[in-house]
């Protein structure tokens, strides 16, 4: 298996057994960030900031990545690196930002419903960057899988699971029976198509700089962070009087934090060994994740189209890495 088709050449077997528990981890941890903040809420809102969560997420991941150069984890490079090698970084960590925000604005011009539906697209744009800015070519077959996990995607979204019937009279039956109708505008639109380039391209060039640079993945890590706790310092200062830095935490707040963290080291070894397109399909597979929790956590109750688009990722995981 390559590494353009998701795995590491020559891995021997301790070394491709921890990769598959990488890729493992990194769907499971991915598959759980929405029950658990959905967890979080308290009389149906989050009772945080979200920037402070973001930024204690930046701020945790950075001192992850110190401690395990700090203990030799991984080895130091010889003499100080050149630290003009940062600077990439900071394009990497804007654009994630970028990317973040955009998912917030873009709700006020669009139904979640749409915004899910649509937000798949991101998997075409990826898939194009990827061939582009990397070089890389797609067969067929291997573009068929892409079409099936935007497929898969979109199926989940329109209906993947629903809440329990409320046969009681009163505003939960009511909320249930006048849903938000589905709409986007034109300006909304266009925000979504930014939204999938930005995220194709963040996702695209993270890994070209990543494969690029002959330094050890905590120290990249080390520079991407650390811009990364700099821009949301920024975004949270800025973001004007709300609950304090750390009202309304809770267990399962610091849960959330501390899942994104080790979630976002996990996903950065993918874009350094693996691809985009590994990302790509972890963050599909991780959907089943998604709907098994929120099934057994939340008891909402799955529906015959989830099972559809498990079925289409699974076609589309054969598709991609199976023997022609």
């Amino acid at each position: 298996m390559s590494v353009e088709d998701g795995g590491v050449p020559g891995l021997a077997r301790p070394r491709q057994a921890r990769w598959t528990l990488l890729l493992f981890l990194s769907t499971a941890m991915y598959g759980a960030h929405a029950p658990f903040l959905a967890l979080c809420h308290v009389d149906g809102r989050v009772p945080f900031r979200p920037s402070s969560a973001v930024l204690l997420t930046e701020l945790t991941k950075l001192l992850l990545c110190a401690f395990s150069l700090l203990v030799g984890w991984q080895t130091w490079p010889q003499g100080m690196p050149p630290w003009r090698q940062a600077v990439p970084f900071a394009l990497s960590a804007l654009l994630y930002g970028a990317n973040n925000n955009l998912v917030i604005y873009l709700q006020r011009y669009m139904d979640p419903s749409t915004y899910q539906v649509l937000s798949n697209l991101k998997i075409g744009s990826t898939a194009l960057l990827y061939c582009l800015c990397l070089g890389h070519r797609l067969s067929a077959r291997q573009g068929l899988a892409l079409l099936l996990l935007m497929a898969a995607g979109a199926c989940y979204a329109s209906g993947g699971f629903q809440e329990p019937v409320n046969t009681l009279p009163g505003p939960a039956s009511a909320a249930g029976a006048h849903p938000m109708p589905l709409h986007i505008t034109p300006l909304g639109l266009l925000l979504l198509i930014l939204y999938c380039l930005i995220s194709g391209l963040s996702s695209v060039y993270t890994e070209l700089i990543m494969k690029r640079q002959r330094l050890p993945l905590a120290l990249q890590n080390l520079f991407l962070y650390t811009f990364g706790v700099i821009l949301n310092f920024g975004l949270y200062a800025g973001s004007g009087p709300g609950p304090g830095f750390l009202e309304g935490f809770s267990g399962w707040a610091v849960l959330v934090v501390l899942n994104q963290a080790v979630n976002g080291l996990l996903m950065s070894a993918v874009m350094k060994h693996g691809s985009s397109i590994t990302r790509l399909f972890i963050v599909s597979c991780s959907l089943v994740v998604n709907a098994v929790l929120s099934a057994v956590l939340l008891q909402l109750q799955l529906t015959a189209i989830f099972f559809l688009a498990a079925l289409l990722i699974g076609l589309a995981v054969c598709l991609y890495y199976g023997s022609p």
